[in-house]
């Protein structure tokens, strides 16, 4: 028969456990202090950094996306407030904020010719058309994190891909995957009709038209009936080569 173990065994088990028990925790500790105490050397460093560099971080678009990717590696998040340390010594967080504002501006101007859907590109273009005397200093990576922080508004404003293309919608239209195939097979031309939408996606008459008429009613489409062949275009110009500049300068 099999003895049970006696209270002097649990004893002694209960209290081994205890010990592996606080070995674990002090264990974790001592990790977790190393860890902060890393990251507080890290950042340390990184302010020493950005002093050294600020000048390159403000003009040169290629170093301050480089030094963005830094700052996000060890937690630091410079545009989280236009005050402290980071905003007094670079002033990005104004830099950010002011290209916002110019970024819904945009965006609003050119919402009527393009249904509030604008190539990232393209966008890009009017921004540095805006900034007359800084147009090598904005770059894509910097409308992206602009952008971002316009999400906390509430209206729409975000990045959608479509295909290799990014698109900024500023608008809080929902496009499913029908719409998205739509707007990736126009990206060859800018435009495309009923027929090539059946035979390029395989679709029925019906769903085809569905999904385009839905497109046309978000402002997302323009169409185009004056040709010999009596086919209809669906122009889309969030992806045609037709420029948005014309609606902002006007």
């Amino acid at each position: 028969m099999r003895r049970r173990p006696g209270i002097g065994g649990l004893q002694t088990h209960a209290a081994a456990r205890d010990q592996f028990r606080l070995l674990g925790e002090n264990v974790a500790k001592i990790r977790t202090d190393l860890m902060k105490e890393q990251l507080a050397t890290f950042r340390s460093q990184l302010e020493d950094f950005a002093r050294k560099h600020k000048n390159d971080i403000r003009k040169n678009p290629a170093f301050r996306s480089q030094f963005h990717e830094m700052c996000a590696k060890v937690g630091v998040d410079p545009l989280a407030s236009n005050k402290g340390f980071w905003a007094e010594l670079l002033g990005i967080g104004d830099f950010y904020y002011e290209l916002g504002v110019q970024i819904v501006d945009i965006c609003l101007a050119t919402r009527a010719h393009n249904g509030g859907l604008i190539n990232l590109q393209e966008l890009c273009h009017l921004l540095r058309q805006r900034r007359k005397s800084d147009r090598g200093v904005v770059s894509e990576d910097d409308c992206l994190r602009a952008i971002s922080k316009l999400k906390v508004l509430g209206s729409g404003f975000e990045v959608i891909s479509v295909g290799k293309r990014k698109l900024v919608r500023s608008v809080p239209t929902e496009l499913n995957k029908d719409h998205n195939e739509i707007l990736e097979l126009a990206q060859a031309q800018g435009f495309v009709t009923v027929d090539e939408v059946e035979r390029r996606l395989s679709w029925s008459s019906g769903r085809a038209i569905d999904a385009l008429d839905t497109l046309l009613d978000e402002g997302l489409a323009m169409i185009d009936d004056g040709h010999r062949d009596g086919r209809r275009r669906y122009w889309f110009p969030c992806v045609s080569p037709i420029s948005s500049s014309t609606a902002v300068d006007s």
